[in-house]
C-alpha cells in the first residue's frame, strides 16, 4: 500500500468514525433531553434497555476511530503536515471524552443496570443529572474533535510541497 493511499484510507475513516460518534453522542443528548419528563420508573426502564446496545455500538465505532486518528497523527507528523495540529486537537479531545466516559458515565450505567425498575433509587435524579451533564460535556469534546478531524481533512494539503513552477522536463533557457 503506497503511503498517499494509507493517508486517503486514514483521513476517511478518522472523519467518518468521528462523524458516526458525535453523531451517536448528539443523538443521545437529544434522547436524555426527553427522558427528563419521565420518572424514576420510566426512565429507569429506558436506560436500563439502553445498555443492551450502547456498549458494542461504542466499541465497535470508537477503537477504530481513535486507531485511525492516533495513525493520521502519526502520518501528518511524519509528512510535516498542517494538518497535525487540528489531528493531535481531534484525538485530545477524543480522549477526553473517552475519559469522561470510564470516570464518570461508564461507573453510572454499571450501577443502574441493577437498580429496580419500579423502585429507583431516592437519588435517581441526582444520578441521572450527573450522567447527563457529563455527557453534555464528552458531547461537547466530540463536537468540536469531529470539527477538527474536518479541518485537518477536507481540503487541506497533507504534505508541504512546494509547487513547481514550470512542468518536469522544461529547462530554463525557453521562454
Amino acid at each position: 500500500m503506497t503511503n498517499a493511499r494509507l493517508v486517503k484510507i486514514t483521513r476517511y475513516v478518522s472523519l467518518l468514525g468521528g462523524g458516526v460518534i458525535t453523531g451517536g453522542a448528539l443523538a443521545v443528548l437529544v434522547l436524555e433531553l426527553a427522558l427528563r419528563r419521565l420518572g424514576g420508573p420510566a426512565y429507569t426502564q429506558v436506560r436500563q434497555a439502553e445498555h443492551d446496545y450502547f456498549p458494542w455500538y461504542l466499541g465497535i465505532t470508537l477503537g477504530p476511530t481513535l486507531i485511525a486518528v492516533v495513525m493520521l497523527v502519526i502520518l501528518a507528523r511524519k509528512a510535516d503536515s498542517p494538518a497535525l495540529r487540528y489531528a493531535v486537537a481531534a484525538l485530545v479531545l477524543l480522549v477526553l471524552a473517552l475519559v469522561v466516559s470510564f470516570v464518570v458515565n461508564a461507573p453510572i450505567n454499571i450501577d443502574q443496570i441493577d437498580w429496580n425498575a419500579q423502585a429507583p433509587p431516592a437519588d435517581w435524579a441526582t444520578v441521572r443529572d450527573r450522567w447527563q451533564v457529563a455527557h453534555v460535556v464528552r458531547t461537547f469534546f466530540c463536537v468540536i474533535a469531529f470539527g477538527c478531524l474536518a479541518a485537518a481533512v477536507i481540503d487541506r494539503p497533507f504534505e508541504r510541497s512546494a509547487v513547481p513552477l514550470k512542468p518536469a522536463g522544461v529547462s530554463e533557457d525557453h521562454d
